[in-house]
C-alpha cells in the first residue's frame, strides 16, 4: 500500500497522474499553436501569384516564373516550381514533379498533427488509470480501517481524486479532438487548393507549346 500512496498523492500536492495529463495539454497546446502559423506561413495569394505566373509562362519566359515562385515562397509556389523546371517535358514528367514536390509539402502540413489524435486518445486513458487508482486507495482505507474507524475525510480525497482526473483527462481529450479536426480539414482544404493550382498551371504551360508550335 506504500506503492499506492506514493503515487496517488504527492507531498506537493501534485501526484503523476495529473502532472501527465497537464503535460499532455502542454503539449496539445504547442502542437496546434505551431500547426496554426505553419499553414499561415504556408498559405499564399494563390490569384495572385497565378496572374503573375500565367504572364511570365505566355511570354515564354519560365525563368522569370521559376523566380516569381521562389521569391513568394510557400507550399504552393515550391510545388508550381519543380513542374515549371520541366516544362519543356509532356505533361507526364510534369505533373510528377509535382506529385512528388507535393507529398514533401503535404508531409510537411501534416506533421506532428497526429500527435494531437494520439493524446485525444490517450488522455481519457490516464484519467481513468488516475480513477482506478483512486478507488484502490478508497476500497484500502476501508479495509484497514475497519468499519468503525473508517475516515470519512481519506475516503473522500481518495473518491475526489479518481473524479478530478477523469474530468481532467476529458478535458484535456476534447480539446485535442476539436484541434486536430480542424487542422485535418485545413489541410485538406489546402490539399484541394493544391491540385486545382497545380493542373491549371500545367494546362497553362502545354497550352503555350502548343500555341508556339501552330505558328
Amino acid at each position: 500500500m506504500v506503492f499506492i500512496d506514493l503515487l496517488a498523492y504527492q507531498t506537493s500536492g501534485w501526484n503523476l497522474i495529473l502532472m501527465i495529463i497537464i503535460g499532455c495539454s502542454v503539449i496539445s497546446f504547442s502542437i496546434f499553436i505551431e500547426r496554426l502559423l505553419f499553414l499561415k506561413k504556408s498559405e499564399r495569394n494563390t490569384n495572385h501569384l497565378i496572374i503573375q505566373l500565367r504572364q511570365s509562362i505566355q511570354d515564354g519566359n519560365f525563368i522569370e516564373s521559376i523566380k516569381v515562385c521562389e521569391q513568394v515562397g510557400g507550399t504552393i509556389a515550391s510545388i508550381l516550381k519543380a513542374g515549371l523546371l520541366k516544362h519543356n517535358r509532356g505533361r507526364e514528367q510534369i505533373e510528377s514533379a509535382m506529385e512528388v514536390a507535393g507529398l514533401v509539402e503535404i508531409a510537411a502540413l501534416e506533421r506532428n498533427a497526429k500527435i494531437l489524435s494520439i493524446i485525444a486518445h490517450i488522455a481519457p486513458l490516464i484519467g481513468l488509470l488516475g480513477t482506478v487508482l483512486g478507488f484502490i486507495q478508497a476500497f484500502s482505507e476501508m479495509r484497514t480501517s475497519g468499519l468503525v474507524d473508517i475516515s470519512a475525510n481519506r475516503i473522500g480525497e481518495a473518491m475526489e481524486y479518481a473524479l478530478v482526473t477523469t474530468a481532467a483527462g476529458l478535458v484535456v481529450a476534447i480539446p485535442s479532438v476539436i484541434a486536430y479536426n480542424y487542422l485535418v480539414s485545413r489541410v485538406e482544404s489546402f490539399v484541394l487548393e493544391i491540385q486545382t493550382t497545380s493542373s491549371e498551371i500545367v494546362d497553362l504551360v502545354l497550352y503555350r507549346d502548343d500555341m508556339t508550335y501552330e505558328i
